[in-house]
């Protein structure tokens, strides 16, 4: 699938988790922030939002990416994740489920290379592993 449409999901399972965990979607003001590790704010806390079809067009599970310097910030400032996991349905998205995990109340991460374009390493998360 084309990374657009990816991200078009992607935007509309962040819209979605902002307003059911209640969290302020950060940068929509305007102000220049270092939000790269993070989608927005609760109280103070950083969020981050991950979301993953519950199938690849190959019929492959879908799984969330999380990447190692990102991951660590979040740890250290008690940080969250949101996750979504949706289908495409007709030409809008469906989101299946959600859940909300602390970020240091993650399974343990296996890191490997796939992140350059990020700077670091990345992990996958399986499905499974979060719901």
């Amino acid at each position: 699938m084309p990374s657009h449409k990816a991200n078009k999901h992607g935007t509309a399972c962040e819209y979605h988790l902002a307003e059911k965990y209640r969290v302020d979607l950060v940068g929509e003001d305007g102000k220049r922030l270092d939000t790269s590790w993070y989608d927005g704010l609760k109280n103070g806390t950083p969020w981050e939002f991950k979301a993953t079809a519950h199938k690849h067009a190959d019929g492959n599970p879908g799984n969330f990416k999380v990447y190692k310097r990102y991951h660590g910030k979040l740890r250290r400032e008690g940080g969250w994740y949101a996750f979504a996991v949706y289908r495409r349905r007709g030409t809008g998205t469906q989101v299946l489920k959600t859940e909300a995990v602390a970020a240091s109340s993650l399974p343990t991460l296996r890191w490997h290379g796939g992140g350059d374009h990020r700077g670091t390493e990345q992990a996958k998360i399986s499905i499974s592993d979060v719901f």
